[in-house]
């Protein structure tokens, strides 16, 4: 007995030192999160982002666009690690759902002290939700493993997507699209779902989907930031 006593001991005194350590001021964050993506991302540092995301198959889309061009390409997908919710918009505060919808980033909507490790407010609701009278606040993309309402990225995701973020806005980019849609909205897609009571919410949606995809460039929704 004295023996096992003394094991759980030993076993508990790391825990119990890091959960005394310190964490990390938001400065320090931020510099390990940009030096953790300075390899493969240093080069589009400071371009301008465009994140779309696909709830259906659970990824974030990184678009970027090149420098003194009009151009945008699509770079990376990210696998969503959590979101509750099903398909369909969010309409009240704590009914768990994530929203879909054309959503915007702005510098004060950085989180590098998030419990999330880090994170992004995406501007939920929007002029848009709230003439439907839709509530709740707080909606981010962030890190960790697990989500209510909000985009979960796991730390070494939002670590690179942050980052890109940061850099855009530090160049003097004013602002990041976030536009969320429920799946891929190609017409097959959309005849299957006419029954659905978010139907015609999905059709306010519908040009969105169609832009990026013809045009290769976020829908520039001026309504609903």
């Amino acid at each position: 007995m004295r023996k096992l006593l003394l094991l759980i001991l030993l076993l508990s005194i790391p825990i119990a030192y890091m959960l005394l350590l310190p964490s990390k001021s938001p400065e320090e964050r931020i510099a390990t999160a940009r030096t953790h993506a300075e390899e493969e991302w240093s080069q589009h540092f400071g371009k301008a982002v465009f994140l779309r995301i696909i709830k259906e198959e659970k990824i974030l889309e990184l678009w970027l666009q090149e420098r003194d061009s009009r151009c945008w390409k699509y770079h990376k997908s990210y696998s969503i690690a959590a979101m509750s919710g099903t398909l369909g918009p969010k309409t009240a505060e704590g009914d768990k759902q994530a929203p879909e919808g054309f959503y915007r980033v702005y510098p004060h909507s950085m989180n590098p002290q998030s419990k999330f490790h880090l994170a992004f407010n995406i501007g939920y609701p929007n002029l848009y939700d709230r003439r439907l009278g839709r509530t709740g606040s707080f909606i981010m993309v962030h890190g960790g493993w697990r989500s209510v309402g909000c985009f979960a990225m796991t730390d070494a995701g939002i670590e690179e997507i942050y980052t890109l973020v940061n850099e855009a806005f530090k160049a003097g980019v004013p602002n990041i699209p976030v536009q969320i849609y429920p799946f891929r909205m190609n017409a097959g897609r959309m005849q299957q779902e006419k029954e659905s009571e978010h139907y015609t919410f999905w059709q306010h949606l519908l040009p969105g989907w169609q832009h990026t995809e013809s045009r290769q460039e976020p829908y520039p929704d001026r309504d609903n930031s």
